[in-house]
């Protein structure tokens, strides 16, 4: 299922190749977010174009709308949203998070109500596996207590022993609804900044056994100091032959920084969510020495008689054919188009990020 391929001899940084049902995937790598089966304002030969190996998909928000009983008619997510290849699934736990007003935690699951409608809902382990096997991802996760990273010992200790309860109770649903096991299971490492509770959360996933770790509860309000200081407690605890996945992370330096502490997997709103806002992302240099790359606000007065292309190295041809004055325009009147061009743009940047990842991986210099 994970193969390590080559080892850095100056970081922790390693490659490998991730096998699902549905491909191959080469590590490390990062997911563009198909939060609702979409990535915002792209066509899915708009993703073609870019050609990710997986995205990622919300469990919660797909349960809500369409709701369940739509994606069977289609026999699987990657019906439902015609895309061939892997699919992550995420299962809720950072939306139950965030919304911490409308929610109520027990040890048998999390009571909520619906951002659409304010219908009141249960998730229990046993129904987000049951909800995962109707979406049939690729990969699937167990259903987590997400808590701000500068929460308290006793509110984290909490956190972390229901998070690893319901990680038990996944991994036994998980074998009622994919008897034969042809999707992978990944627990999540709880513990906020505590080490202390980072390794008995990982000691106890470990005893349950799963095909992957993810590291959650990052990127929540600690700095970045914090958090590198928690990759860096983990990476030699963490089995080295199982693929790592940092949740919900980050900026380009925030992933090349994880990547030399060994974590393989990515994904994060940061790429399409500030596209949507008129923040392009650029590369400086591709040795990814210093600060390799620059971010510009398309919106800025400075691009509005700018004839040169929005990305004149894009493989994607608007990006070359398009000025940036264009662009501009079209953020100023609201076109739909502008948010297409700038995800386009971003998405294309974060998957290159991590081809170049592999390959100075490949070389020794990273």
């Amino acid at each position: 299922m994970f193969k390590i391929l080559k080892k850095s001899k100056i970081s922790s940084a390693r490659i490998g190749i991730l096998k699902t049902k549905l491909g191959r995937i080469d590590t490390p790598f990062f997911m563009p977010i198909a939060t609702r089966g979409v990535i915002k304002s792209l066509s899915f030969s708009d993703i073609e174009k870019l050609n990710p190996d997986i995205i990622l998909a919300n469990t919660y928000h797909l349960y809500l709308k369409p709701g369940l009983e739509v994606i069977k008619k289609f026999g699987s997510l990657n019906n439902f949203i015609n895309y061939k290849k892997p699919i992550l699934t995420d299962s809720g736990g950072f939306q139950v998070f965030s919304l911490s007003k409308i929610r109520k935690i027990t040890n048998e699951g999390v009571n909520f109500k619906s951002t659409y409608d304010g219908s009141n809902h249960l998730f229990t382990p046993e129904k987000v596996m049951k909800i995962q096997s109707v979406l049939d991802s690729d990969i699937q996760m167990v259903l987590d207590v997400c808590i701000d990273s500068k929460s308290d010992y006793q509110t984290t200790e909490k956190a972390l022993n229901i998070t690893n309860i319901w990680a038990k109770k996944c991994k036994e649903s998980k074998k009622k609804f994919d008897p034969k096991n042809k999707n992978l299971l990944f627990g999540i490492v709880q513990g906020a900044l505590n080490k202390d509770l980072r390794k008995k959360s990982l000691d106890d996933l470990m005893k349950i056994g799963f095909d992957g770790y993810a590291i959650g509860g990052l990127a929540v309000g600690e700095t970045n100091k914090e958090m590198y200081g928690i990759l860096k407690f983990l990476k030699d605890k963490l089995p080295e032959k199982s693929p790592r996945y940092l949740m919900g992370v980050g900026y380009p330096d925030n992933i090349l920084t994880a990547v030399k502490n060994g974590v393989d997997m990515f994904d994060c709103v940061i790429p399409t969510r500030e596209a949507r806002h008129g923040r392009l992302y650029y590369f400086t240099n591709k040795n990814l020495r210093g600060k390799f790359y620059k971010t510009i606000n398309i919106t800025n007065a400075e691009f509005k008689k700018d004839k040169s292309a929005i990305n004149k190295n894009s493989n994607i041809d608007e990006l070359k054919l398009y000025s940036k004055s264009y662009l501009h325009h079209l953020f100023k009147v609201e076109d739909a188009l502008a948010m297409r061009l700038g995800t386009l743009n971003n998405i294309e940047f974060y998957l290159e990020l991590m081809r170049i990842i592999r390959k100075n991986i490949e070389k020794g210099v990273l």
